[in-house]
Parts: C-alpha cells; sequence; structure tokens
C-alpha cells in the first residue's frame, strides 16, 4: 500500500474508532438496591438510563442489569422512597442504598397490581390495610377474622352458635357477597379453602369459604383488602375482592404478646339467676381466653431470612339466655326449653408457620417458602333434648321407661329430665408453597408452587343412639377432607421507555382440587329400632352415611395478562384478561379495565369495570348428608344431597354452572393535608345465577314430582334440599375512609373513619322447571326466608371510629362500631295455608300465631342499628416490655332480641335457638382484657 493511501487508510480507521468509542465502550451494569434503613433487597425498582432512556427493574431480589457507559447517568426511583441519580463510572458492579420518604410502608400496597407496588391512597381500585401488629394488641378479640371485622368497613363476619360446623370455624364475607365470593392470597399466592359447608347459621349459607382463623397473627406483617371484583387477575373466587396476608420478613429480633381475655354480661348470662334452674352455665364471668404468639426471625447470607412464628389460644364457652321472669317486662321471653345451653362453643387450638427467601439460590434467582400447620379441637352444644316433647330421642328400657345417665341427663327446677349433645371437631390446616424467581433480561419471571389440605372431623359427644340404647355416649361421625395444589408461572416487565411507564405482565396457573366426605362409625348413623320407633344416630348429629361417601378432584388450567399504562405522569390505564378452564363444568374468559387520574397532586379520581366469575366449589357440587333440624317445635330429619344424585335429579335441578358478575366502581382519593388522608368509593356488583342453598321440600308438598317422593321415601328422611344456581342479586354500596396520623415529638395522635354503606337487592329466582308446578312449589324453592339470609350477608350499614392519643411512655384509645339494621324470618309454625286468606307457600315458614287471639303475625326478627364502644390503653413498661388492657364492647351492648312483635311465646323459632341470631355484634355482651407485648 503505498505512504498516501496508508496515511488515509490509519485516518480513515482512527476516525472511526473514535466516532465508535462510545457503542464499543458500553458495558453491562449489574447492582443489587436495597432499603438504607433496614438493608433489605427492594423490588420493583425503576433504573433508567438517562442518557438512552432504555431500562429496567430490580428483581426480588433487589437485582438488576442494564447497558451504559462510563459517564452514562442511571436515575433510580421507587414508591415511597426518595429518588436517586447514580454516574456509572468504571464500577460494573453497583451497590445502591435509597432513603425511605414515607414512615408508614405499610402504606404501598402489593394486592391488586403485579408492579412493585403503589401507595393505597394512588391505586386504580380501593385497597385497605391493616396493620396487625398495631391493631391486635389493644383488643380482646383474639383470632384474625374478629381483629379485621372491626378494622375493615365492608368486611363482616359474625359468631355462629347452634349452627353445626359453622360454630367451630370462621366464614367472614365482603361487600355483602358471600364467604367463597372472597379469594385469599399468602404472599401473592392462592390459599386453599375449608373442606366445610355451612348449612347453618345466619352467615354464608351453602358455602366454603378460606378460614382466617387458621393463620397465627404474629405471622402477619399486614393484610391487604382489595375492595373490587379482581377475577380476570387472579380468577375464580374473586368476585367480591382479594384478601392478600404478608407474612413478616423481620430476622434477629424476638417478639410476642400473652393475652387472657373473658366476657362480664350481668344482663344474660345464667349464673347472675341460679336460682332460675332451667340452663346451664359456667360462672358469672366466662368465655375465658387466652392466648400467646412468638416469633423470630434468622438472617441468611444475601440478606435472606428465615422467620418462624408459633401461636396458641384457648377459649372457653359463653352462655346467654333472656332471665326476665316478669310476664309482661320489656325483655321477657319464655323458658328456652329448645336451647338450655346458648352461646358459643369452647376451642383449644394452635399452630406454627415460617416464611423464608434465599437471594441467590441458584444462580441469582432467589427461592422463597412459607407455610405451616394449625390444628383446632373444638366442642359446642347442640339443641336440647326434652324427655316430655321426645322419648323417642332418649334411652329406654324394655318397658319404655327413661334411662337416666347422671352426668349427661339434667333435671329442671319444674321436673323436666333433659341433655344437651355436643358437637365436636377436630380440624387440621396445612400448607406449603415453595418458588424460585428471578431475572431473564428485562424479565421478572417467577414459578411456584402452592399445596394446602384442610381436614374437617366431627364427633358426638355425652349424647345417644336412642335406638342403641344408653350404653354409647361418644360417637365418630365422620367428615370431609379438601386438597388444593396450584402451580404458577408468571412473567413481568417493566418498559420505562413506552408512555411514562407501562409494566406488563402474563404467566399461566395449574390448579388440582381433591374433596372427599368419609363416613362415620356404623352408631354414629344407623337405626338398631326394628320397630322404627326410637330415633337412630347420634343426637344433635348424626354421621355421615357410606352413601354420602365422595371423593371427588378436578383441574383448572388458566392462563392471564394484564398491562399498565402510565398515560401521562397523571394518568394510570390498566386492563387485564383471563382464561379458566375446568374439567369438571367447562370455561371462561374475564376482563377488567381500571384507571386513576391525578387531578391535582393531591386529589386522584379512580375507578374500575370488570367481569367476574366464581366456579362452583368441589363442596358444593359433591356435599351429602342427613341432618337433624328443629323446625316449629318439630324434630325432622333432612337430606342435602350432591347435585348429581338421584334424588336431585328427580327435582329437576340442572347440573351446578359458574356464577357470573359484573363490577363496577367509581370514586376518589384525597390528600387534605400533611397528615390527613380521604377515600370514598361507590360500587355496583351483579352477581348472576349465584350457588345457595334451596328451600327444604316435603314429601307431603302438593305437586311434588312423584320420582322426588319415591326418593325421599327410599332415603327415609322428612325433607329435601338442594345446591343451586338459584338466584341473582344486585349490591349498591357506598365505602369510605377518613385518616389522620400526626407526629408532635414523642407524642402521636390517630383518628381513622371507616363506613360502608350497602344494599342487595334479588333480581331473580331461578325455579326448575320440575318445581314450578303450583305457586307453593315455586314459594319454597327459595322461601322469604332463605331470601333474608341472603340480603343480611352485611348490616345495611357499618361504621366505625378509631381515636388514640399517645405519649412517650403511655397511651389510650377509643373505638366505636356501629352495626346498621339487620332483619331475618324464622321458621313460622306452618299453618299459613289454613290462615283466611290463605298466605302463599313462600310465606309458609314465616308466620306464627299471636299470643293474644291467635292472628297470623309475621315471624320476623328487625335487628335495629346498634353502637359498641371499646377503650383501651397501654403503658411501655420498658424498652422490652409493653402492657395492653381495655374492655371491648364496654356498655354491654346486645343485639335486638329475636322474636316476633306480639308472638313471644313463639321465640327461638330461629337459626341458633337463642334469644337472637348471629348477626351484628355478637350476643356476648362486655369483654375485659390484659395483654403483655414483647421485644428482645
Amino acid at each position: 500500500m503505498k505512504p498516501t493511501r496508508l496515511l488515509l487508510f490509519n485516518s480513515f480507521l482512527a476516525l472511526l474508532c473514535l466516532l465508535s468509542f462510545p457503542v464499543f465502550s458500553q458495558t453491562v451494569i449489574s447492582g443489587t438496591i436495597t432499603d438504607s434503613k433496614s438493608g433489605a433487597p427492594l423490588p420493583g425498582v425503576s433504573v433508567k438510563v438517562r442518557a438512552t432512556k432504555a431500562g429496567t427493574s430490580t428483581n426480588e431480589a433487589g437485582q438488576f442489569s442494564v447497558t451504559a457507559s462510563p459517564k452514562d447517568v442511571l436515575d433510580i426511583t421507587m414508591i415511597g422512597y426518595a429518588p436517586l441519580t447514580v454516574t456509572v463510572g468504571n464500577e460494573t458492579s453497583l451497590s445502591i442504598s435509597l432513603e425511605p420518604t414515607i414512615t408508614d410502608l405499610s402504606g404501598v400496597v402489593l394486592v391488586g397490581t403485579r408492579r412493585a407496588g403503589r401507595v393505597k391512597i394512588e391505586t386504580p381500585v380501593p385497597v385497605d390495610v391493616v396493620n396487625v401488629g398495631q391493631v391486635s394488641l389493644p383488643t380482646a378479640r383474639m383470632d384474625l377474622t374478629s381483629i379485621i371485622n372491626y378494622s375493615a368497613p365492608s368486611f363482616n363476619y359474625n359468631k355462629q352458635s347452634g349452627s353445626d360446623g359453622a360454630d367451630h370455624i370462621d366464614l367472614a364475607t365482603l361487600r355483602g357477597l358471600g364467604p367463597d365470593q372472597t379469594l385469599v392470597l399468602v404472599n401473592g399466592k392462592r390459599r386453599h379453602q375449608t373442606a366445610f359447608v355451612a348449612v347453618f347459621g345466619a352467615r354464608g349459607r351453602g358455602n366454603s369459604g378460606t378460614d382466617l382463623s387458621a393463620f397465627p397473627i404474629n405471622a402477619i406483617e399486614r393484610v391487604e383488602i382489595l375492595r373490587d371484583g379482581a377475577s380476570a387477575q387472579y380468577g375464580s373466587d374473586a368476585i367480591a375482592g382479594v384478601i392478600n396476608l404478608v407474612l413478616k420478613k423481620s430476622t434477629g429480633e424476638l417478639t410476642g404478646n400473652a393475652g387472657w381475655s373473658a366476657y362480664y354480661d350481668d344482663e344474660f348470662n345464667p349464673a347472675q339467676k341460679p336460682d332460675l334452674g332451667q340452663y346451664v352455665y359456667k360462672g358469672k364471668i366466662d368465655g375465658n381466653a387466652f392466648n400467646a404468639n412468638l416469633n423470630y426471625g434468622v438472617a441468611l447470607k444475601n440478606n435472606g431470612f428465615i422467620n418462624f412464628t408459633g401461636n396458641f389460644l384457648a377459649t372457653g364457652k359463653t352462655f346467654r339466655q333472656t332471665l326476665v321472669t316478669e310476664e309482661f317486662a320489656k325483655d321477657w321471653l319464655p323458658t328456652n326449653i329448645y336451647r338450655r345451653a346458648h352461646g358459643d362453643g369452647s376451642m383449644l387450638g394452635g399452630g406454627i408457620f415460617y416464611n423464608a427467601e434465599v437471594p441467590k439460590a441458584l444462580g441469582n434467582a432467589t427461592f422463597y417458602s412459607f407455610g405451616g400447620y394449625n390444628a383446632k379441637a373444638s366442642d359446642a352444644y347442640a339443641f336440647t333434648r326434652n324427655w316430655s316433647a321426645r322419648p323417642d330421642r332418649f334411652p329406654t328400657d324394655e318397658n319404655g321407661d327413661m334411662i337416666f345417665v347422671d352426668g349427661i341427663m339434667k333435671e329442671t327446677s319444674d321436673g323436666e329430665t333433659y341433655f344437651n349433645p355436643h358437637i365436636q371437631t377436630k380440624i387440621k390446616d396445612a400448607s406449603v408453597a415453595a418458588g424460585l424467581r428471578g431475572m431473564a433480561g428485562s424479565w421478572n419471571w417467577d414459578l411456584s408452587n402452592s399445596f394446602g389440605m384442610n381436614d374437617f372431623h366431627f364427633y358426638g359427644d355425652r349424647t345417644f343412639n336412642a335406638s342403641l340404647g344408653a350404653g354409647q355416649t361418644k360417637f365418630d361421625d365422620g367428615g370431609f377432607n379438601f386438597r388444593q395444589n396450584t402451580a404458577n408461572l408468571d412473567f413481568t416487565r417493566a418498559f420505562t421507555n413506552v408512555a411514562a411507564g407501562m409494566n406488563l405482565s402474563f404467566g399461566a396457573e395449574y390448579r388440582r382440587e381433591r374433596y372427599k366426605i368419609f363416613a362415620g362409625e356404623e352408631a354414629s348413623y344407623r337405626n338398631y329400632d326394628p320397630a322404627g320407633e326410637k330415633a337412630g344416630g347420634a343426637q344433635g348429629f348424626p354421621g355421615y352415611q357410606p352413601a354420602d361417601e365422595v371423593n371427588a378432584t378436578r383441574s383448572v388450567v388458566g392462563v392471564f395478562a394484564d398491562a399498565e399504562f402510565d398515560i401521562s405522569t397523571k394518568w394510570l390505564v390498566g386492563v387485564a384478561t383471563r382464561f379458566e378452564n375446568y374439567s369438571d363444568f367447562g370455561e371462561t374468559i374475564n376482563f377488567k379495565v381500571a384507571s386513576r387520574y391525578k387531578v391535582s397532586p393531591a386529589v386522584n379520581i379512580r375507578g374500575s369495570f370488570s367481569t367476574g366469575f366464581r366456579a362452583p366449589s368441589l363442596q358444593q357440587m359433591n356435599f351429602s348428608s342427613t341432618f337433624t333440624t328443629v323446625q316449629g317445635t318439630e324434630i325432622k330429619e333432612v337430606k342435602i344431597a350432591p347435585n348429581y344424585s338421584e334424588v336431585t335429579r328427580a327435582a329437576g335441578i340442572p347440573e351446578l354452572k359458574e356464577e357470573n358478575s359484573l363490577n363496577a366502581s367509581l370514586g376518589f382519593t384525597a390528600k387534605l393535608g400533611s397528615a390527613l388522608s380521604l377515600t370514598i368509593d361507590g360500587y355496583w356488583v351483579q352477581v348472576k345465577d349465584r350457588v345457595v342453598l334451596s328451600g327444604q321440600f316435603s314429601a307431603d308438598d302438593e305437586g311434588i314430582d312423584p320420582a322426588l317422593r319415591a326418593e325421599m321415601i327410599r332415603l327415609d328422611v322428612a325433607l329435601a334440599q338442594f345446591f343451586a344456581n338459584a338466584v341473582n342479586t344486585t349490591n349498591k354500596g357506598i365505602d369510605v375512609v377518613l385518616e389522620y396520623n400526626k407526629s408532635f415529638g414523642l407524642r402521636s395522635f390517630k383518628a381513622l373513619l371507616t363506613g360502608n354503606i350497602q344494599d342487595m337487592t334479588i333480581d331473580k329466582v331461578n325455579v326448575p322447571g320440575k318445581l314450578s308446578g303450583t305457586p307453593e312449589l315455586r314459594a319454597t324453592f327459595l322461601t322469604d326466608r332463605e331470601q333474608a339470609f341472603i340480603l343480611a350477608s352485611a348490616p345495611n350499614s357499618k361504621f366505625g371510629l378509631v381515636l388514640e392519643h399517645n405519649w412517650a411512655k403511655f397511651g389510650i384509645g377509643s373505638r366505636i362500631t356501629y352495626f346498621g339494621k339487620q332483619t331475618l324470618l324464622g321458621y313460622g309454625d306452618g299453618t299459613a295455608e289454613d290462615f283466611n286468606p290463605p298466605f302463599n307457600r313462600g310465606d309458609l315458614y314465616a308466620y306464627v300465631p299471636a299470643d293474644d287471639d291467635g292472628r297470623p303475625v309475621r315471624d320476623q326478627y328487625v335487628y335495629s342499628g346498634k353502637a359498641v364502644a371499646d377503650i383501651y390503653m397501654s403503658y411501655q413498661l420498658s424498652k422490652n416490655f409493653g402492657l395492653y388492657w381495655g374492655v371491648d364492647n364496654i356498655f354491654n351492648t346486645h343485639p335486638d332480641m329475636s322474636f316476633a312483635p306480639g308472638a313471644k311465646w313463639w321465640a327461638f323459632n330461629n337459626e341458633t335457638g337463642g334469644p337472637w341470631d348471629a348477626v351484628q355484634m355478637g350476643a356476648n355482651g362486655r369483654r375485659g382484657f390484659v395483654r403483655l407485648g414483647f421485644k428482645f
């Protein structure tokens, strides 16, 4: 090559290298971002290269990687933390700490979004955050369900009494819908439901649900309650919303508490008037409860952890009756011969739980796992058996004389002999979840598997199989078991260069479920009397029979995609869609659109619209039972038949299908000051084909199909009822949350006002053709009484006001909760067709004769609105110990008594067999407590 050409070539090469230097000098920069206070890794932090606008977000281990040059500047931002700019320099591995800008990070929520989280007042849908550690100490309530009931406006729960298994498990509702229309997550992963199906009780009839009381309270950092339909995001059961339990991650700290509580009801506890000689009681202070919680975390390498929690809880029985004996006095009711032991059951239980994460367990992927085991044994009284009314329920000798069994049978002051069967349960709940999450390029991925099991076993105690005699007084009644295994693979990516930001997620889920019913011992259900004159089976709760046994399985495949677009710094739009296929009934697809617009830095408008679904549970499709009910003073055998049975087909009940919903919400949030915020959200939820229990049909009903009559005679039952897509409903309501938090040096003041106003209407009753032959049959399919229970899933309004003032060591607070009106119906006396003019069959169970002249009186119980006041105090004994004490329901408020005005002699004709149904604040009255908390 000639020198001139060589010079030109070298000059060109040098110029090319100079021009290409910014490109070829770029390299992959990796790093880890942590919280400057705790050192914990921060997932979801936005990392953007200022020059190129390229970017990514950190994975669950706080790790990221981007391509940048030494002179590039990284813009690092995350909600709740001060923004940071970092010049790359010559380092290829960066360690970055972010400074928190808000002290209450529980205000950042994870549920409802697959981003790292948003401040709760900036979400496009309403989310409540309950800091369990704060609200569980200053209260006598010792289980998670009842604590949330007094912390969230549209969450409702009532302890059941006299309702078989419902006495032993806690089912709650959200926005007045069914317990199984709320999905429960743990750390964002689906939680299994209980095997139990509620048959009796004022809440959740015909529903399963998730038993929140199976969780140790001290294992939970906070509870996030998404009050909006979310089926398109999370799948079946999310029609009403989602509850996400976020577990603790703390390490190197031993925390715990121990507490005692008890009721003192000087108005309705029979121990206050032992001379009545009619009722069972323990003492003037009853319902004694003790609980203890312990939590400790161990730090692992790479900022990993494993956190352990243990808990123990023991609660005693309560006893409540009307004690006024003057017949014309305001609170007088006749002697309760139907349930001489009325109140809450007792329970002994405990469990362990763990939560763990190990960053870089497999390459840069984080391994995580959580799970635990909970067991409880419960004991509750069933309805009373009185010798004078039903001697066939008692063991007798060859002459028909009663065999008196000391210690079980009792005598009243007026000479009646009776016994109260005990219904006992042993409930086991176990779960374990494990997974890996990491990054593949700019995508975050999460692969997980969750397994859960609930086992529910019934026993009858201190009771008899009258046809067998007096020799056996304890029975194994059988029970049911539910297992669920869920595998998920999710992908998420943040696109910082799309508009003002976009987050895209998609994934798939495979779920396998199994439901079993297992029979009890033969003596628990068999009638050994050849003549059939003596009652067979264990009194109180007959055992499940071999004909009831079932072993049903199904599989579910789902795929989803959702995206959140920050159209601008003010306008957020989220869209989601989900397809699911069920092996036992078919497929469904749903969508959701949600949006939030920042009118100003302090005011947001938000709203959503979605379709939803809930697949009929395996429990509802396969539940089978023959049980005893007391209606209008008569004891009858009832058969609840599975959906596929011959008796169900003879009744013309079609195969169960999914519930479908439309859900719309509109509201706003406002930051009214540095310490004051307000959220108001209206909602509208329309549910079609809700799965509920039908009314009870008799073989003697006029117009009943001959095939149905024949099946009932073959089964030897007086009544039959079925699960069916029986009803369409619409819920409308408004939620309000006004919150004020202010610190003044060592002092702080908190005020929290929450409220829910709601109304439900029944739009249509879906009566099958075979049960439409007469007006009476049509009305029986879902009687006024059953409709009243659906409509009373929540009071028409509920408000809570919390006021707290804390000094350096001492604190005082009050909590006032108002429960609005609820209306229920009794069983009636079954003679409405004899009235002149006659009433239709829908009212048949809703009328009783008046005390004075026998005129028909609607057997309706109106529970007017009531307010309950709590007061509590705290004192910091030292840096390690804190003392809490106070009184819940300090004014001893009870619901109105359940009797039809003018027909007091027909009192106790309700679900509990007592002076009240399970409504509003419950019936136990004043409850004091003391608790010691500690931290080391």
